[in-house]
């Protein structure tokens, strides 16, 4: 699964630092989520959605949607 959350943390000027503070996770969490290496859990891609304003779909895209 691939994600647009390091372009949406970059629009907002925010460090990893500072996300993971809003969501309560460590910053390398962060790091692991932009970089594909690990996929959150539901409660924390809601939490992600909810903090940005977006849907969860216009976060995160699936490889079989991605073109």
């Amino acid at each position: 699964m691939t994600n647009h959350l390091r372009d949406l943390r970059g629009t907002r000027g925010w460090s990893q630092q500072h996300l993971a503070d809003q969501l309560e996770v460590s910053r390398q969490s962060v790091n692991a989520i932009e970089t594909g290496r690990y996929d959150p859990s539901l409660p924390l891609a809601f939490k992600i959605a909810e903090l940005f304003g977006l849907a969860i779909e216009d976060i995160f895209v699936s490889p079989s949607k991605e073109q």
